[in-house]
């Protein structure tokens, strides 16, 4: 074999031993900056080329009124996030109702639109997936055992799909799959009955037993949603608080000001309609339920020394947060949404403040660019999620485009005064929910001008945590982040602090963080309290453990795939196992893959750490399953979904944030 010295690899190049090298060639580099961009929000027509230019529609021109429908339309598409790709769901052939196929009455009756035809449906039904244990794993081909399935062989084409060998992860984790027949690993939970007809099993011990750490919490209930989207949604201590916010509009605030603006708030009465369900207490408002919460009277957050993984729009998802969780992640905070998604009332937004009973903290992020989105929407959360979330977070380090100018985003770092009325207000409006603040150095290369906010964030407008990520907008991931601005930053606001005798707020740092090393160098050298993990995460989701055991972790090959294997289980938990649900699931991993190939193994490199900007040239793992988890390649990553999720379907498609390797087409996405 041909040695190739890692000495002779250029500057920037992951150090791998020269006896795992297949190349010297770097491979090609995942532009961050581009996939940070096509996240969300993307707000141009699909079809914008199919009548020619702006303004027409078919070689007809359109008269304002129709271009301001078809605004409107184009608006209403965009909401919420990852309007940048085209997803489509994909469903069974025959689709059964929903209530039928868990043993329930449909209302609708023969008007349904959905078949009622049981038997029907489960003839046509494909067969089950056989979703592995971690026993069930090796670093060896095909990396997954499968056992024989247990096909019925009675004949009866309504159970030939049935495989009782498999595993629902709705009824393990849960004792009740509430997707009934219409699961996909139907054969976990379903008995046949002396008629020969099938019966759905239901575990009532564990459904009881579990019921409060399994559980989802924040789901925003019907009346709620459309009283949002009908804008009849109540919110008096926001409607109080811009009315003053208008009266001083082109006026500086006074500190005389604030007992009169506190005056006006605390005349709005909340009323009665609007209290959180029965079994929430909303503690914020037991003993005075027209007062607005002063500054003084927040929850304190004990942040120090916490591991923080930041809000990460698309992968940052549910599962893939419990993922984190369960290798150390202390803090988590769900992905960026929008405010005026928010207040329009899109199930997706609202989906994105859902929590897991695992995450111990748990924030939501949300993104505006003024005073009348954000404190009603933050009114609104703070009702609907009261005793489930401990804290909301406001976005100014957005740097992608179409976030920025809207005035959203990183926008906000060149806008000190309406900042500051978006924080008070919403801390108003949020009760005793602390409101936090991730933001940039800055929004030019050489304009850092976080030095300056920062000490302000706190002792004028209330903010109770600040994570300040080295980079500004325009630098995005093209260099290293800054770490010694951020220590100034750190600096500036201590002094103030110990001027004032205000106790301090924590300060998280972030930017590069790849390594158990590297963090406790940062947080040993540049003053904050802690360090917020991104990228690094999504890379090695296991940098939690190692920077809880002050450790770096040669990882295995089958130890990641039982990453992998985690994940489906906790996606299937989440996003459900019918078909619709796996494939959601499948897309979601393949997502995770498309950032956990980069790794390099640390027993493959000459020098450690391993640093994240590093570029790694082509290379093979120790055994065949390491090489495969390093591949780019798109096809690879849909061949390890399916050893946990079955076979993608033929219209099924897979485009990576990255765009660089899409498996089928673009035009739809599971």
């Amino acid at each position: 074999m041909n040695r190739m010295a890692s000495s002779t690899l250029p500057p920037g190049t992951a150090p791998i031993k020269p006896e795992f090298l297949v190349s010297l060639e770097p491979r090609a580099v995942p532009d961050d900056d581009a996939a940070e961009g096509s996240t969300s929000y993307a707000n141009s027509r699909s079809d914008a080329a199919v009548g020619g230019e702006e303004g027409e529609e078919g070689g007809r021109k359109l008269s304002g009124a129709q271009r301001k429908k078809h605004a409107k339309e184009d608006r209403k598409k965009q909401r919420g996030a990852n309007k940048g790709r085209r997803f489509q769901k994909v469903r069974d052939d025959l689709e059964l109702c929903f209530k039928v196929a868990s043993g329930r009455q449909c209302e609708f009756g023969s008007e349904c639109r959905f078949t009622h035809d049981v038997s029907a449906y489960l003839a046509a039904k494909p067969k089950d997936i056989h979703f592995p244990s971690s026993e069930d794993l090796s670093d060896s081909p095909p990396f997954v055992r499968l056992p024989d399935a247990e096909m019925a062989e009675d004949g009866d084409p309504t159970k030939s799909s049935l495989d009782s060998t498999t595993t629902c992860a709705i009824f393990k984790h849960t004792g009740e799959c509430k997707h009934g027949l219409k699961c996909r690993f139907l054969g976990s939970h379903v008995r046949t009955k002396e008629d020969g007809e099938l019966e759905l099993v239901v575990d009532q011990d564990k459904k009881a037993r579990v019921a409060a750490s399994e559980t989802e919490v924040n789901f925003l209930d019907a009346d709620s949603l459309r009283k949002i989207r009908t804008k009849k949604y109540p919110h008096p201590i926001s409607d109080a608080y811009l009315k003053e916010v208008q009266n001083n509009t082109n006026e500086e605030k006074k500190p005389e000001d604030k007992p009169k603006t506190e005056a006006i708030a605390a005349e709005a009465v909340i009323p009665a309609d609007l209290t959180p369900a029965d079994h929430v207490e909303e503690k914020s408002q037991n003993d005075t339920p027209d007062v607005p919460m002063r500054f003084a009277e927040k929850k304190r957050l004990q942040w120090a020394g916490k591991t923080y993984l930041a809000p990460l729009t698309t992968v940052g998802n549910l599962p893939f947060r419990r993922l984190c969780v369960d290798y150390g992640a202390d803090i988590t905070c769900g992905e960026m949404g929008l405010a005026m998604s928010f207040l329009q009332g899109s199930k997706e937004e609202w989906s994105l403040v859902r929590r897991h009973p695992s995450e111990t903290t748990f924030g939501m992020q949300i993104a505006g660019s003024k005073p009348q989105l954000l404190v009603p929407a933050a009114e609104i959360i703070g009702r609907e999620c009261a005793g489930n979330l401990d804290f909301v977070d406001i976005n100014c380090g957005c740097p992608i485009d179409l976030v920025y100018k809207t005035g959203s985003g990183s926008a906000l770092l060149d806008a000190a005064g309406k900042l500051g009325k978006i924080i008070v207000g919403m801390n108003k409006a949020l009760g005793d929910i602390p409101v936090t603040v991730k933001l940039r150095t800055g929004v030019k290369d050489g304009k850092n001008t976080a030095h300056k906010l920062m000490p302000r964030l706190g002792p004028e407008w209330g903010t109770s945590a600040i994570t300040l990520h080295g980079r500004t907008r325009q630098q995005r991931y093209t260099k290293l982040a800054d770490w010694d601005y951020v220590k100034t930053c750190v600096e500036a606001v201590r002094a103030r602090e110990a001027d004032e005798d205000l106790p301090p707020v924590p300060i998280f740092g972030g930017g590069d963080c790849f390594s158990s090393e590297d963090y406790w160098y940062k947080m040993d050298h540049y003053g904050v309290d802690g360090v917020m993990i991104g990228r690094g995460a999504l890379i090695k989701p296991w940098l939690f453990t190692e920077i809880k055991e002050r450790r770096e972790w040669d990882i295995s090959s089958r130890e990641r795939l039982e990453l992998a294997r985690k994940y489906a289980e906790y996606g299937l938990n989440h996003f459900g196992s019918d078909t619709a649900g796996v494939n959601t699931t499948r897309r979601y991993l393949c997502e995770a893959l498309s950032f956990q190939y980069r790794y390099v193994p640390i027993g493959l490199l000459e020098q450690l750490p391993a640093r994240i900007n590093d570029r790694a040239p082509a290379f093979r793992g120790r055994d065949e399953l390491e090489t495969l988890l390093a591949s780019p390649d798109s096809r690879d990553w849909v061949r390890i979904s399916e050893m946990f999720l079955g076979p993608a379907p033929e219209s099924w498609t897979f485009t990576p944030k990255h765009k660089s390797n899409a498996f089928g087409s673009e035009e739809g996405q599971g």
